[in-house]
Parts: structure tokens; C-alpha cells; sequence
């Protein structure tokens, strides 16, 4: 009865009038933040912090928590109209989100991706004020050996995400594993793969490969289509709202991925672009037709979108709960409350519940303010499908340079970007998959150091990888999911063989 009596005194300071002024602008700035590829969510709450001295704690922190679940919402904008992921977590919406727009139905992608969004972020705020201790009890339990079981995971089934040619799949996996070693070693302190480039020292950054690979490859296709003649405006034929059957095979997806989601997001690291991997590709599993994923699938949206807002809630549980922060953003937020005198943990329900608590009712009002919000502008974003080409390329190379530079402004990481659409060019033409690459970039380094710290810990001692129930299980679901691609072509090649 204390933690429902705190509950409804959330509320009051939830429903100030001045906390929800700052509600509604932070999930404002978060819908631009999450459309600009090269911000994000922990830039934009970083670059806000300085303006939010002299407020007060619960409002700044409302403002910024806005600002990071709203980037959720506005990621899947460029994803869908013109397949270019303003956010990690947003890769797989451009599997299928960006045929829907080509094949007409892209205001359905945005419908669909706006009530995931809002029925994600309603569930989980739901579980967050409900379980929010229990589980991070839970979370604690989670070592390096089960978290390098549960990358392997993922990373096995990033090869059954597109299409049946697993080695050109297998391919681009361990081209991005190899490109997720330039950098400084953690552990020695030395340079490894930067060829005396000074900033390579700090890696190949996400939104480096992930504009080159997207955006400018997409522009040097749609350029060679220009000079071939076979450019045509992408019309959105029918209703710009879900239609009944896709309504029905969106549903459980939304469901699964509300799921999916917070549960992942409540595990340290990567856990938003992670709970999409494993939406898209439970989806796909459970599909009577997998082999039309990526062709323009509501499912292949409906999953990933949801589980991505639902593990943007669900990092909350360790943050609050334990103080410990999961993501990027969430460390910015943990920074965030120890600039206003409030440490994160076990006390932090006890000794500030009008902050927690208010902080935890204002994502009910934000997520109605960002479906509100989302909803009216699909049928303006939908008229970004009716530009002509020679318009709208030249204003994605201008969004892609501005976001890579405002990283570092730096000129080689412009560079760089550039040589990774020359890739993702080269890629397209050879039918290589593009987002298992970029995601073995992001996962590679949390690969690479959860093995490393088992191996510390350990000693040496492979055993130490399995010897969990929860990690002997996740390498048990990897090697499956490894073996389970070879089936069919043993399957052909005997039919093959018998003829």
C-alpha cells in the first residue's frame, strides 16, 4: 500500500503543469533527435544537461527521460522512408520497413510503428512500476559468461536474418567482427588495426558505418538509376492506416516484442539493438512464410519497433533500482541525477519516491504525448515518398554529413563514411547482406570484452563459458541456430543428388 500510495503521488507531480510543459518538450526533442542520424538519445540528453541547471530535479529529469524515449519513436522515420537508421536500435525496422514505403504501404510502417511504440511503452512502464526491484535482483545475476552467451546469441541469429544465403551472411558477420577490433585494447592499452590514423583509436563508430552502409549506398544505387532512366517516384497507393489483416498479423508481434524488450532491457548493454535482433528473428521463426522477410513484412516492423521503445523502459530497472547504468543515455541520466544530489539504488524509492515516482508516471503521460504526436505527422512523413530522387539525395547527403560530422568533426570520420557507402554499394550489387555487418560492429567490441573478462575470471577455463544454466542454455539456442540454415540445403541437395 506505501509503493501505491507513492504510485499515485507520482501523479500529481507527473500531472504539474510546469513537469508536463518539460514532458512534452523533451519527447519533442527526442522525435528529432531519433530522426537526425548521428545524435542520439545520450548526444541530445548531453547537449540538454548544461540547460537544465537551476531547474528542478524532477522536471529536469522528466525532460530528459522524454528526450530519451522519445528518440525511440523518431528513429524509425528515416528508417522507413528512406532506409536510413537514425539510431542503432533501428537497423532492422530498414529490413522491412523500407520495402512497405517502396511498395506503397510506407504510412502503414509509420502507423504500425507509432502503436507498437505506444503499446510497448505502456506495457512496460506498467512492469517497471510493478517489478522494478524483483528484477533487478534478477539482472545481478548476469556475468560476463552469460552476457558473452547471450551476444553469441544474437550474433548467430543476425545470419538467419536475410535471406537463405548464409555465407555471404557469415561474410558480412565477420567483416564487421574484423572492423569491431580497430582501436585501443582495453586491456593493453595498445593500438591495434589504426594504421597511425589517430582517430581510429577510438574504433569504427556506429553511425560512421551505419550512414555510409545506408545512406550513401542508397544514394549511389538511386544515382545509377538515374543515369540508367529507371527512377520513378515511390507512390503510397491506399489507406495511410493499417488495414484489418494488417491490424490481425501485427498484433502478437507487438505483444512479443513488448516482452522481448523490457526484458532485455533490463541486461547491461546494447539492449535496445539486441531485443530487436532477437523480435525480428523470433518473427521470422514463427512465420509460415520466413522467406518473405525483408520484402516488406508488417511483422518485420510491428516486432523490432516494439521491443525497441519496450528496452528503452526497462533499462530504467537497473538504473533505478541499482544504480547502475545499462546504455550509454542511461549512464547520461545516472549523471544526470547525481548533479541533482540523488543516488540511484536500493534507497532511491525511499528517500526521493516524489522524484522516482514521478519520473516513472510521466513515461504513461509522455507515451500518450509522443502517440498523439506521431500519429497526425504520418501523413506528412509520407510526402517524403513523393519527392524526386534529385531532390531528396541531395538533402541525405546533407543529414548524413552533418550527423557524421557533428560526432567529432572530424573530416576522416566523413571519410570513412564515405568508403563504407563505396562498401555498401559494392554489397548491393553482390547481394551481400548490409545489417549483419553493422551489427557485428556494435556487438563485436561487448563481444570481445565479455569473453575477455570470463577468460580473467576464469583463468583460462573455457568450462566457465557454460557454467550457468542461463549461459549453457544461450550457447545451446546459438549452435542451433547456427546448424538450423544448413537444413534445407541438405534437404536440396539430396533431392538434387536423387535426380
Amino acid at each position: 500500500m506505501e509503493h501505491f500510495t507513492s504510485f499515485l503521488d507520482g501523479f500529481a507531480v507527473a500531472l504539474a503543469p510546469v513537469n508536463l510543459g518539460y514532458a512534452f518538450l523533451g519527447c519533442i526533442m527526442g522525435t528529432v533527435v531519433g530522426v537526425l542520424p548521428g545524435l542520439g538519445p545520450a548526444a541530445g540528453m548531453a547537449l540538454l544537461i548544461p540547460a537544465t541547471f537551476g531547474m528542478e530535479p524532477a522536471s529536469a529529469i522528466i525532460m530528459l527521460a522524454g528526450l530519451y524515449y522519445g528518440a525511440q519513436y523518431g528513429g524509425s522515420t528515416t528508417s522507413i522512408l528512406i532506409n536510413t537508421p537514425g539510431e542503432a536500435s533501428s537497423i532492422m525496422t530498414t529490413l522491412d520497413g523500407y520495402r512497405m514505403a517502396q511498395n506503397g504501404r510506407g504510412g502503414a510502417a509509420l502507423a504500425v510503428s507509432a502503436i507498437g511504440s505506444f503499446i510497448a511503452g505502456t506495457i512496460s512502464v506498467i512492469l517497471l512500476s510493478l517489478l522494478a526491484v524483483p528484477l533487478s535482483h534478477f539482472a545481478l545475476k548476469i556475468g560476463p559468461a552469460e552476457y558473452f552467451a547471450l551476444l553469441l546469441f544474437s550474433m548467430a541469429s543476425v545470419t538467419s536474418l536475410t535471406g537463405s544465403s548464409l555465407p555471404k551472411a557469415a561474410f558480412a558477420v565477420f567483416l564487421g567482427l574484423m572492423l569491431s577490433s580497430i582501436g585501443i585494447d582495453l586491456q593493453s592499452g595498445t593500438a591495434r588495426f589504426t594504421a597511425g590514423v589517430l582517430e581510429l583509436q577510438d574504433g569504427v563508430g556506429f553511425i560512421v558505418a551505419a550512414v555510409g552502409l545506408f545512406a550513401i549506398s542508397e544514394v549511389l544505387v538511386t544515382l545509377e538509376q538515374v543515369m540508367k532512366g529507371e527512377t520513378q517516384i515511390v507512390g503510397v497507393s491506399g489507406s495511410l492506416w493499417l488495414t484489418r489483416e494488417e491490424w490481425r498479423r501485427s498484433r502478437m508481434p507487438i505483444l512479443r516484442g513488448s516482452l522481448i524488450g523490457f526484458f532485455k532491457g533490463i541486461l547491461p548493454g546494447g539492449g535496445a539493438t539486441i531485443a530487436t535482433i532477437l523480435s525480428y528473428s523470433l518473427e521470422r521463426g514463427l512465420s509460415k512464410q520466413p522467406e518473405l522477410f525483408g520484402t516488406g513484412m508488417i511483422e518485420g516492423v510491428a516486432g523490432p519497433e516494439t521491443a525497441n521503445n519496450a528496452a528503452a523502459t526497462g533499462a530504467f530497472v537497473p538504473l533505478l533500482a541499482l544504480g547502475l547504468p545499462g546504455s550509454a543515455s542511461t549512464a547520461i541520466l545516472l549523471g544526470a541525477f547525481l548533479i541533482y544530489g540523488i543516488q540511484p539504488g536500493p534507497e532511491l524509492f525511499a528517500k526521493n519516491p516524489d522524484v522516482v515516482w514521478g519520473l516513472i508516471d510521466s513515461m504513461y503521460i509522455g507515451n500518450v504525448i509522443l502517440f498523439v504526436l506521431n500519429l497526425p505527422l504520418i501523413m506528412l512523413f509520407v510526402r517524403i515518398l513523393y519527392v524526386p530522387a534529385g531532390i531528396l539525395m541531395p538533402l541525405v547527403l546533407v543529414v548524413a554529413g552533418i550527423g557524421v560530422y557533428s560526432l567529432n568533426e572530424s573530416m576522416v570520420e566523413l571519410y570513412l563514411a564515405l568508403g563504407f557507402g563505396a562498401l555498401g554499394y559494392v554489397m548491393r550489387k553482390l547481394s551481400i547482406p548490409i545489417p549483419p555487418l553493422v551489427l557485428s560492429i556494435i556487438l563485436g567490441s561487448l563481444l570481445e570484452k565479455s569473453l575477455r573478462q570470463s577468460m580473467t575470471i576464469s583463468g583460462g577455463d573455457l568450462g566457465f563459458l557454460v557454467g550457468s544454466p542461463i549461459a549453457a542454455s544461450l550457447l545451446f539456442l546459438s549452435v542451433l541456430v547456427f546448424a538450423i540454415p544448413f537444413i534445407p540445403w541438405r534437404r536440396q541437395s539430396s533431392e538434387h543428388g536423387a535426380q
